[in-house]
């Protein structure tokens, strides 16, 4: 069983521009609950998708189906039918029981494209008209497929590294469990990068093989290895038998991971060639997130549907799916902007602050050429709705 990993190297994104978008498939093989999917949006309001939005709008997240992708997956009518060969669900686009008049495709990441990243698949595939990409891999990404972010979904993010409580039994910080020396397993160089320049690890530490297995870290538990706080903890105590206990970790937004985790973001040009559906498709998709974490159940149970019916080796089950809500709560992963109090608004200095921070490790790491790259072409807040907050 492979839990997902995030990794920006320059070897993935060339060998994205060599390979084709995924699409086809043939006719859905599976279909949801038939029946009516809600009262038709009121012609011209804000819910109507239909006079400036694509007949269908492709979302594309980054990995396979997750409670940490709720809020593309909550737009998701209950007329849904599932592609199991192309791996993509559609159905009507839904919100609070109101039809918006457009269909709504969600399609996976991950092995369903071949490991692609979403910058790349947006523009090898131009029906996608919103991604989610971490903002570090916009950075990556940004000379050949530049993305401009147009709302977050989560505010911090759920990436970790976690640790053998038993081994490390007084570490409550990555640095105390680090400080012996053990290697710190991640995919990629970047968090390793990122953790030698707080002066967390030394260099000689920083390992980068990790695959998304847990054969390493149950065979060898003096590692501190990458992992997602949304899903391990419980997956390590509970599914994994040859584990069963346990695990210790911290947050890496705690030591600088600051990170966007998957926003939603658009392709450069389509900020202006897609304004007018933006301007109604982005406060429901802020609205859609809060509504997800609100009433996770159904949502919960499609995304469960759609991983069985994926079949691409990934798992997920259901009390992983309501463990993962449970902490982005609990966890503080979701929230309000804490610049403005507006939920999914960008904060301009929060963005200048991540690329002052991993651009020189992206240069360092030959990711990208220079760090020479404009914070504000990386988001907007020009569809925002300020008036959405998740409150008290």
């Amino acid at each position: 069983m492979k839990r997902r990993i995030a990794v920006v190297t320059a070897s993935g994104f060339a060998a994205a521009l060599a390979l084709t978008a995924c699409g086809g498939g043939g006719e859905p093989e599976d279909a949801g609950t038939s029946g009516p999917v809600g009262e038709q949006a009121e012609a011209g309001g804000p819910l109507d998708l239909s006079d400036v939005c694509p007949a269908t709008v492709v979302m594309q997240q980054d990995w396979q189906p997750e409670s940490e992708h709720g809020a593309m997956y909550h737009l998701v009518g209950e007329d849904y039918e599932i592609d199991s060969d192309a791996k993509s669900v559609t159905g009507s686009l839904v919100v609070d029981g109101t039809d918006t008049g457009v269909d709504v495709e969600v399609r996976p990441g991950g092995s369903s494209v071949g490991f692609q990243p979403v910058s790349a698949l947006m523009y090898l595939d131009t029906d996608i008209l919103v991604g989610a990409v971490n903002t570090d891999g916009a950075i990556a990404a940004h000379a050949e497929h530049p993305t401009v972010a147009v709302t977050s979904q989560m505010t911090v993010s759920p990436q970790m590294l976690m640790w053998d409580p038993e081994t490390y039994p007084d570490a409550t910080t990555i640095e105390e469990a680090a400080a012996g020396g053990a290697p710190v397993v991640t995919a990629g160089e970047l968090i390793g990068g990122l953790l030698v320049s707080q002066g967390i690890i030394q260099p000689d530490q920083r390992d980068s093989s990790y695959e998304g297995t847990p054969q390493r870290f149950v065979s060898d538990p003096s590692i501190l290895q990458q992992g997602f706080a949304t899903s391990e903890p419980y997956v390590y105590e509970n599914e994994i038998t040859e584990w069963g206990r346990p695990i210790a970790y911290q947050l890496l937004a705690e030591v600088g991971y600051a990170i966007y985790p998957e926003p939603i973001v658009v392709r450069e040009a389509d900020v202006t060639e897609q304004a007018d559906c933006l301007a109604k498709l982005v406060p429901i998709l802020q609205q859609a997130q809060i509504d997800f974490l609100a009433d996770p159940d159904a949502t919960n149970a499609l995304i469960v549907e759609l991983v069985e019916a994926y079949q691409t080796g990934w798992t997920y089950s259901p009390e992983v799916a309501e463990f993962s809500v449970q902490a982005q709560q609990e966890l503080g992963l979701v929230t309000d902007d804490p610049a403005s109090g507006v939920f999914g608004q960008i904060d301009p200095d929060r963005m200048a602050e991540i690329v002052e921070t991993f651009a020189p490790i992206l240069v360092d790491a030959g990711t990208i050429p220079d760090a020479e790259i404009d914070p504000e072409s990386l988001y907007t807040n020009e569809f925002i709705d300020t008036s959405i907050s998740i409150g008290d």
